[in-house]
């Protein structure tokens, strides 16, 4: 893994309503860099990926991708200049086929306009595509509706559709929510099978799946950093085994 750093958060702070939801929060994440995000609810995470991926814009500090400043631009100027986001919430079609979802999300990805040719047999729309349904082995599901998706089917597919523009980030807000462990497992192998140039960043609570995946933890608690550092350093953190894992 390259020591090059793709994605920054400089002291980055919001507050709704006179409540400091995340505070003077700072990340550096690596090309190709897995890393967690943890903490207890209510710690400040998903407003701390909203501010990331342009959703929020943060009331202090800066967001850098890739040494640039992006801290005002919007979230799909954001996602032109390689980072891309998954939800808690599933965010896909239902009506539409899983070719037609994943189209739609290459297109978005690379703002290619619709047109009969940018949409036919050979066009880099189509290819792209393609790739994906076979990169995947999506191919025998292509055909069929989201909505005879399984639950746990449709929160793998949001991952892989994510990776449409090809980002160098990739934000992952509790992937494996709602799912079953048979499920999570999946999700699992879906995560660790993802392009190792690709910096991953994951809100996660569940240990198991973390321990497997995790380079490096960031634990958050009312907005701030509390630790961050290796697995293993952060396990052994006093505070973190007490407020987080309920460790005496």
């Amino acid at each position: 893994m390259s020591g090059t750093a793709v994605l920054e958060a400089r002291g980055i702070s919001r507050s709704f309503g006179g409540v400091h939801a995340v505070r003077e929060v700072s990340l550096t994440v690596a090309e190709g860099e897995r890393r967690l995000v943890i903490g207890p609810n209510g710690a400040g995470k998903s407003v701390f990926f909203s501010l990331l991926g342009g959703q929020y814009t943060p009331d202090s500090g800066a967001i850098l991708l890739g040494g640039e400043e992006v801290t005002s631009l919007s979230p799909h100027r954001r996602a032109r200049r390689g980072l891309a986001r998954t939800f808690q919430l599933n965010s896909l079609f239902p009506d539409l086929t899983v070719r037609e979802n994943v189209r739609l999300a290459v297109q978005a990805a690379t703002g290619t306009r619709w047109s009969v040719r940018s949409h036919g047999r050979g066009s880099r729309l189509q290819e792209r595509t393609d790739e994906l349904l076979a990169q995947w082995r999506l191919e025998g599901r292509a055909d069929q509706t989201i909505a005879l998706l399984s639950y746990g089917e449709r929160r793998r597919l949001e991952v892989i559709l994510a990776l449409a523009g090809h980002p160098r980030v990739l934000l992952l807000d509790e992937p494996t929510a709602g799912l079953t462990p048979e499920e999570s497992v999946e999700m699992l192998e879906v995560v660790l099978a993802l392009p190792s140039d690709v910096a991953i960043v994951m809100i996660e609570h569940d240990m198991s799946i973390a321990n497997r995946f995790a380079e490096r933890i960031t634990v958050l608690a009312m907005g701030e950093v509390v630790a961050d550092g290796p697995p293993e350093e952060v396990r052994q953190n006093p505070l973190v085994r007490q407020s987080y894992l309920g460790e005496e």
